[in-house]
Order: structure tokens, then C-alpha cells, then sequence
């Protein structure tokens, strides 16, 4: 399917995901930079016909987050032709090819170089997103294990106390 045809029948996802543990004060990654990242591929790219989705304080870990849901509705309604995501891991750590497939999904990693068009025989797609998860599991495990010993320290292991007046 050519990717002026596509544009014309259906809108392109831009997806934008950011969790906790990301860091929101590390700027590259925030979500404000991934949107202007996304639109500026996008309208190089020829596609103008697009809708953001969203969600901000979300782990990859799972599925279980309201604009990715939205998006896949979207998907399996018809709606989207394409989607674009900055790197494998904002989608998520697992594999879901299977769905855009399915749907003849146009997809499309900026920072990874992944264009499911132009994908060639020796895609390393998988092994990336098997990286990706491995490193969210070690990353758990790392935090609660830093959690752990502040606990054992008697250090406040709590989130920001609100503020009384």
C-alpha cells in the first residue's frame, strides 16, 4: 500500500507515552518533546492527516493505558493507517505486530529506524523489544530493591507529603 494512498483514507497515530519511572524531568523524554518530534516526522514525511495519543505516567510493562486502548479501538475500527511512535519502548515491551498486521498497520520507529514497509529479512525489531523488557524487569527490580534499603535505614520511602497550611 503506498503511503499517499494510505494517508488519504485514514488518519495516522501519533503516539506519545511516558511513564513514572522515565523521569519526568529528563527533557528529551518528555511528552510535550515527543509530540513536536512526531508532528515535525510526520509533516516532513507528507502526512498531515493525524491525531495524537497520549499517555502520560504509564509503564510499557503492560497494555493497560487508556489512549493506547483508544488507539487500538481505532485500529480495529478502521480508522488508523498508521502509527508513529519515537522509540520500540513507548508503544510497549511486548511484541504487537501481530495486531498491525492484522489490520495493515503502517508502522514506523523514528529513533530506531523501524518502517514496517521498508522492513528488510533480518529485522532485529523482536530482539529490541526483548532488550526492552529485560531492561523494565531489571529496572523493578532495582527500584524496589533501592526502596528496600531506605526501609531498612528508616528513611521516608513515601511519595511527597501534601502541603498544610
Amino acid at each position: 500500500m503506498s503511503r499517499k494512498k494510505q494517508e488519504n483514507q485514514k488518519i495516522t497515530a501519533l503516539y506519545c507515552r511516558i511513564s513514572l519511572n522515565d523521569g519526568g524531568d529528563n527533557e528529551s523524554m518528555n511528552i510535550s518533546n515527543q509530540k513536536i518530534m512526531l508532528r515535525d516526522f510526520a509533516e516532513k514525511s507528507g502526512i498531515f492527516q493525524h491525531e495524537y495519543y497520549m499517555d502520560d505516567g504509564y509503564t510499557g510493562c503492560n497494555f493497560n493505558r487508556p489512549s493506547f486502548q483508544r488507539m487500538i479501538a481505532d485500529i480495529e475500527a478502521c480508522k488508523i493507517g498508521c502509527v508513529i511512535t519515537k522509540d520500540l519502548s513507548r508503544l510497549g515491551r511486548n511484541y504487537i505486530e501481530a495486531v498491525f498486521s492484522k489490520h495493515n498497520v503502517w508502522y514506523i520507529v523514528i529513533t530506531d529506524g523501524v518502517d514496517s514497509l521498508t522492513r528488510q529479512k533480518m529485522d532485529i525489531t523482536p530482539f529490541k523489544n526483548i532488550l526492552n523488557d529485560m531492561y523494565s524487569r531489571d529496572m523493578s527490580k532495582k527500584v524496589l530493591s533501592g526502596i528496600t534499603i531506605r526501609s531498612r535505614q528508616g528513611k521516608f520511602c513515601g511519595g511527597t507529603p501534601p502541603l498544610c497550611l
